[in-house]
């Protein structure tokens, strides 16, 4: 193929289009770099056949870009790479609730990407672990251990400059079938832009894959989560959360691969607050690289865990078309949080990552990974409004951490004790 290819597997539908082919782009929907195309994919691979026709777009749909525009001029000038970050999980405990609301009962979270939105709004594909489900105050806002956030947290992270948001955790139906329609309805009503993966108010969603083109590139993007802490499905919506069930993908990974040049894998998985892969991660990841999953973007643990490539015996990095070469972070940690645990390990939970991924066609012209690395990232909490935000590691002095909260928490907490943590976790890799 030419042009790869960002599929994002289901999500809360903005159209009520029966076509094959859907158009709901991010600022302009007749822009090339941002056309999403819908390609259903039913649920068992046994059925691969009847889905495996290739979509065409319609040629309308490719008209160019705003005139001046970054993507514009980067397609123009022969610059296809694209830069993909992601970060981990937006846990909102009761603290964090209670700093984003003002006086007069509004609440607004700005204040926790301030620090980080030049990067996340200068990237050509920004991804987030929404970890809490935005069921609305209507639902009672909560934190742990059942979570609910009001729609502002949203807000904040559509004004941030994220494009996708992965849904599929699990506290995802803390707030049972109403707070899953809810966010469903809140983000087609609110933000059609953003992309929402892993939750679905429709059963075509759970059987579709939704392919988004930015610089002419394709990429298929995949979330999943392990469970929904032993709160069923609705009965009625057996399909509203995307599981890490492996019949399911298994068949997404082999229409990934069939459809788009590049696939990313956002997997809810692993052991919460331990420093690296389980043994279930390590299954899955197997699974993710025999179907062609490309990288993957892992969640849920709380603390970070290692970057590992895995290689296969073609030198450089290639596209994996089946056990081949796939960059896998097994966990981003938390992004933002307020924990209320206490003692040894608590300041792991203040650390987490934005990957930064770069890709783009090698000289077959197969899109590759073409540069990886992460940074480090430090909560910072303090009682009173707009008390709690996220730095890069690397701009947190020894001054800002001794006036952060959770150092009464867990005494060991220091700017020092959190770049020793990165160095153990990702050696040389991360800045």
């Amino acid at each position: 193929m030419t042009a790869a290819v960002i599929a994002v597997l289901s999500g809360c539908a903005d159209t009520e289009s029966a076509h094959p082919v859907s158009f709901s782009g991010k600022a302009e929907p007749s822009s090339a770099e941002e056309v999403l195309f819908r390609g259903e994919v039913s649920p068992m691979p046994a059925e691969e056949d009847a889905k495996v026709a290739e979509e065409t777009a319609d040629p309308a749909s490719e008209s160019p870009q705003t005139e001046g525009s970054k993507s514009d001029s980067d397609v123009l000038a022969g610059n296809r790479d694209l830069t993909i970050v992601m970060v981990g999980d937006i846990l909102l405990h009761t603290p964090v609730e209670e700093a984003a609301r003002d006086e007069s009962g509004k609440y607004n979270y700005d204040f926790i990407f301030q620090n980080l939105k030049n990067e996340i709004a200068g990237a050509d594909l920004a991804i987030v672990n929404e970890e809490v489900i935005i069921g609305g105050e209507e639902l009672g806002i909560s934190g742990y251990p059942a979570f609910n956030a009001p729609d502002e947290i949203g807000d904040a992270l559509a004004g941030a400059g994220f494009d996708v948001v992965c849904h599929a955790t699990n506290h995802v139906l803390d707030k049972g079938k109403k707070g899953l329609l809810h966010a469903c309805e809140y983000w087609d009503r609110n933000h059609p832009e953003i992309t929402v993966a892993g939750i679905n108010d429709r059963e075509e969603e759970y059987r579709d894959i939704t392919i988004l083109e930015k610089k002419g590139i394709r990429i298929a993007i995949l979330n999943y989560t392990y469970g929904t802490n032993g709160i069923p499905v609705p009965s009625d919506m057996p399909w509203a959360v995307d599981l890490l069930d492996k019949d399911k993908v298994i068949s997404d990974l082999q229409y990934a691969e069939a459809h788009a040049d590049l696939t990313v894998v956002c997997p809810h998985w692993g052991t919460e607050y331990r420093l690296e892969p389980d043994k279930s991660q390590e299954k899955w990841a197997g699974i993710f690289r025999e179907y062609g999953a490309d990288l993957v973007l892992g969640t849920h643990p709380h603390v970070i865990e290692p970057v590992v490539l895995m290689e296969d015996e073609t030198s450089g990095i290639t596209n994996n078309h089946g056990n081949g070469d796939m960059l896998v972070y097994y966990s981003l940690g938390n992004f933002v949080n307020w924990t209320s645990g206490t003692g040894s390990g608590v300041a792991n939970r203040m650390v987490g990552g934005m990957a930064e991924v770069t890709v783009g066609p090698d000289d077959k012209g197969e899109i590759t990974v073409r540069d990886y690395g992460v940074r480090a990232l430090v909560c910072h909490v303090q009682k009173g409004y707009g008390g709690v935000t996220v730095y890069p590691l690397s701009a947190y002095s020894e001054t800002m951490a001794s006036q952060n909260e959770i150092i009464g928490q867990d005494p060991a907490f220091s700017a020092e004790y959190c770049n020793n943590l990165c160095n153990n976790v990702w050696g040389t890799l991360w800045h």
